[in-house]
């Protein structure tokens, strides 16, 4: 496996083995140790489960740690589009912190956020496709503009866990919060729910579609894995004989760098809270969130507290689905450094 950007990408079985081997670290199953190699990671973005979980799995497999914080007293600020004139805030080009980062870690993961300012920019993942571009190593995606593969492969680990079977009705509901917040999460869920082949739901109010893109992408995902995917603003029948209902908030596309407007659009949508009362038109739904998540903002705590959540697990798996990840990335290089040390070497004779 080079490097992990999209959990799309992957092939819906090299999927599913990495959730059972996720549930077999959860259950005490020991990981393979790479003593000598090192992993870095790179945070642009705030970060507790992400950054935790990604230490943790580093320990568990031997490796070395090289972790860095961009902004403040961290790393310099990183300028990632080319032919620019660098007289501004960004002090290095991802074109030297890539290779040179590529020369002292394995692996490389990468936290880098929508700046939910230039939509173009964002849809490009410009930051995170600069580091894949010019590392000449894998990098994986710890959260980018566009994908949060990480959070999808633990969410599908956690439906495991729970047993949610394959074909039931899972809801991606969009919810209320005083920002405006990027779309790498639902644009993720959605396609991990159509890809495990389950009938998707996306709730959300007139105004805050997913863009075009991510749902063909989604759509495609349900019809080659026998799922179905559905659009709607009708709470009540969406709700109706729901196994999940994942809550979250994204920015409006059609406001996308204006705030004011965004402010506006979302002012008479506060109703737009998970609520027991959501939770008891399903057919006895589990409720989840990626978490940190604003209590009576986005979900009510009588749901958060009750029999409904179960994000605390959804957590915990981050950890193990993210150590059975970065197992097979270092097994895949491991594998390959066998490969070559096997290849035969040419012996140049001196004349």
């Amino acid at each position: 496996m080079k490097g992990f950007y999209n959990l799309g990408e992957l092939a819906t079985a090299d999927v599913e083995k990495l959730v059972a081997r996720a549930l077999h670290l959860r259950a005490g199953a020991a990981p393979r140790r790479f003593e000598g190699k090192a992993l870095g990671i790179l945070f642009f973005n705030p970060s507790l489960r992400t950054q935790a979980s990604f230490q943790r799995a580093a320990g568990k497999l031997g490796v070395d740690l090289v972790q860095l914080q961009a902004g403040g007293n961290g790393v310099w600020g990183i300028e990632c589009e080319d032919g620019v004139t660098m007289d501004a805030g960004n002090a290095e080009h991802v074109r030297e912190a890539a290779p040179v980062l590529g020369r002292f870690v394995d692996v490389l993961a990468i936290r880098a956020f929508a700046g939910i300012q230039s939509l173009d920019r964002d849809l490009r993942d410009a930051l995170m496709n600069g580091f894949r571009k010019h590392a000449g190593i894998p990098v994986v995606n710890m959260e980018s503009a566009l994908w949060h593969p990480c959070q999808a492969l633990a969410d599908w680990t956690t439906m495991d866990l729970y047993e949610i079977p394959r074909r039931a009705k899972f809801v991606l509901t969009w919810a209320w919060h005083p920002k405006p917040l990027p779309h790498a999460v639902p644009n993720s869920t959605v396609c991990m729910a159509s890809q495990r082949g389950m009938d998707v739901v996306v709730l959300r109010p007139k105004g805050y579609d997913l863009h075009e893109s991510i749902l063909a992408e989604a759509s495609a995902l349900a019809k080659a894995n026998g799922g179905t995917l559905t659009v709607t603003d009708d709470r009540e029948s969406a709700l109706k004989d729901a196994s999940i209902v994942y809550a979250k908030s994204w920015a409006s596309l059609g406001c996308w760098g204006n705030t004011e407007a965004e402010t506006a659009q979302r002012a008479g949508l506060r109703e737009w809270c998970v609520s027991p009362e959501w939770m008891k038109r399903t057919d006895r739904a589990r409720f989840m969130h990626c978490l940190p998540v604003r209590r009576n903002v986005v979900v009510r705590d009588e749901v958060l507290d009750g029999p409904w959540s179960i994000v605390i697990d959804q957590a915990e798996n981050r950890l193990h689905a993210q150590t059975a990840l970065l197992e097979s990335q270092f097994a895949s290089l491991e594998r390959k450094s066998q490969i070559r040390a096997k290849s035969p070497v040419p012996l140049e004779l001196p004349q």
